[in-house]
C-alpha cells in the first residue's frame, strides 16, 4: 500500500486533512514571532518618537496583513503550496527558479537562527557555542520533520509564553522608563524619515510573508486562513516590534532576550529566546523543505533532515557572513508573491482550475521579465521600496500578459 504524503508536498491538501482556525492561528503567530522583527523594531524605536513608532507599526503591519492574507485566501481556495501555486504563472521549470531562491533563503535563515539561540545562550551560561549549535539544531529538525502538526503544537505552546513572559519585561523596562509618560517623551537623536521607518517595517518580514501559502493551504476556509494570517502579521508582529522599541529605549537593546538578560530574568530569557527561534526556524525549515521537493520530487521529510543538517553546520558562518545576503534575497522575493496575486485575482478572477488537470507551461517568460523588472523598480524608484515592487511587478505583469497572451 503506497504511503501517503501527510505534507501534500507535490499535491492540493484534500479537506479532509485541513485543520481549524485556532490551529492555523497557532502556527502563523509562531512564524511571526521572529527576533528579527524584534531587531528592526529597536531601530525603528531609536529613531523615531514612541507616537510616530506605533502609527508606523501599525501602517506597515497593515499592509503586510493585507498582502499576506490575499495570499492566504488564494492557498485555503486551492490547497497549494507557494511553490505549486508558481506554477500558473511562472510554468513547471519557471516555478524552479523561486522554489530554489525561497528555499536557500530559509535553510539561510535556519542557520542564523541556531546560531542566534546558541551565541546569546553561551554569554549567560559559559557552554560550548557548538554543542549548543548542534543541540539546537538537532531538536529543530528532529521537530520538522512531523510537519505541520508539529508546528501547531509547538506555537500552541510557545505563542501564549513569548507573549506573557515578553510583556512582563516590557512592563518592567516601562516602569524604569518613567511609565507610558516616559516613553511617550522620548525623542530620538537622530531622526529617521517615515517612507525609511516604513520600509523596515514592511520589507522585515515581507520575504517571509511570501511563504503564507505553505501554511494557510492547510485551513478549512478561506475565512479562517485568512483571519489567523492577518492577525498574526498585524498583531503578533506588531507585539514583536513593540517589545524590540521598548527595549532599545530604555536599555539600549532590542531583542526582548538580552532585555531579559539585563533584568536578571536569566532562565525566562532561555525560554523567550529558544521558543521564539524555535518557532519561527520551524516554519522556515518546512517551507525550504517544500521548495526543494517541487524543484526534486524527493520526500519532504529527506529535505527537511539534508536542510537542517546544512543549516546546522554552516550556522556559525551563516550568522558571521550570510545575514546580508539574505537581506539581499530578502528583496528580491515579494515580486514573486504580487505576480500570484496578480495572476490569480486579475487575470484569472479569482479562481484557478484544479491543479491535477492543468497542462503547464515550460517557463513563462513573462513572468520571469516582470519579476526583474520589478525587482528594479523596488530598487530604484523613490519611494517605499516594497511597496514599489509589489506594484510595479504586478502593473508589468498583467500588461505583459495582456500584449503577448500566451496558453
Amino acid at each position: 500500500m503506497e504511503k501517503v504524503d501527510m505534507e501534500f508536498s507535490l499535491q492540493a491538501v484534500p479537506q479532509s486533512y485541513r485543520n481549524g482556525f485556532w490551529r492555523i492561528l497557532a502556527v502563523m503567530l509562531g512564524f511571526t514571532f521572529f527576533s528579527a522583527s524584534m531587531w528592526s523594531g529597536g531601530a525603528l524605536g531609536n529613531g523615531l518618537s514612541f507616537a510616530s513608532f506605533i502609527g508606523i507599526v501599525l501602517a506597515g503591519n497593515l499592509i503586510l496583513g493585507v498582502y499576506t492574507g490575499a495570499l492566504a485566501h488564494i492557498a485555503a481556495k486551492t490547497g497549494l503550496s507557494t511553490h505549486l501555486l508558481t506554477k500558473y504563472a511562472f510554468g513547471v521549470k519557471g516555478s524552479y527558479l523561486s522554489s530554489a531562491l525561497l528555499g536557500f533563503t530559509q535553510v539561510g535563515w535556519f542557520g542564523v537562527g541556531v546560531a542566534m539561540f546558541a551565541v546569546p545562550v553561551q554569554k549567560a551560561t559559559g557552554m560550548n557555542v557548538y554543542i549548543l549549535i548542534a543541540i539546537a539544531g538537532i531538536l529543530m529538525t528532529i521537530t520538522a520533520i512531523y510537519g505541520i502538526k508539529a508546528l501547531a503544537i509547538l506555537g500552541i505552546i510557545a505563542v501564549p509564553s513569548i507573549a506573557v513572559l515578553g510583556s512582563y519585561s516590557v512592563f518592567e523596562a516601562t516602569s524604569t522608563a518613567g511609565g507610558l509618560q516616559g516613553l511617550m517623551s522620548y525623542q530620538p537623536t537622530e531622526a529617521m524619515g517615515l517612507a525609511a521607518a516604513l520600509t523596515i517595517c514592511i520589507g522585515s518580514f515581507i520575504s517571509g510573508g511570501t511563504l503564507t501559502p505553505d501554511f494557510a493551504r492547510f485551513a478549512k476556509s478561506s475565512r479562517s486562513a485568512v483571519t489567523a494570517t492577518v492577525i498574526a502579521f498585524f498583531l503578533g508582529n506588531s507585539l514583536m516590534f513593540l517589545f524590540g522599541a521598548v527595549g532599545a529605549i530604555v536599555y539600549g537593546q532590542a531583542d526582548i532576550s538580552d532585555v531579559m538578560f539585563m533584568q536578571g530574568l536569566i532562565i525566562p530569557a532561555i525560554i523567550v529566546l529558544g521558543l521564539n527561534i524555535w518557532t519561527t526556524n520551524e516554519n522556515a525549515l518546512y517551507a525550504s523543505s517544500l521548495g526543494f521537493a517541487n524543484i526534486t520530487k524527493l520526500p519532504k521529510n529527506k529535505i527537511v533532515i539534508f536542510n537542517g543538517l546544512v543549516g546546522t553546520i554552516a550556522a556559525m558562518w551563516l550568522y558571521n557572513n550570510f545575514v546580508g545576503f539574505l537581506t539581499v534575497l530578502g528583496s528580491i522575493l515579494p515580486s514573486i508573491g504580487s505576480i500570484l496575486l496578480a495572476d490569480f485575482f486579475i487575470l484569472n478572477r479569482g479562481s484557478y482550475k484544479n491543479y491535477t488537470e492543468m497542462s503547464f507551461k515550460s517557463v513563462n517568460w513573462i513572468a520571469i521579465a516582470a519579476w526583474i523588472g520589478g525587482i528594479l523598480i523596488a530598487n530604484y524608484v523613490p519611494g517605499i521600496p516594497p511597496v514599489n515592487g509589489l506594484i510595479g511587478t504586478a502593473v508589468l505583469y498583467v500588461i505583459g500578459m495582456k500584449v503577448f497572451p500566451t496558453k
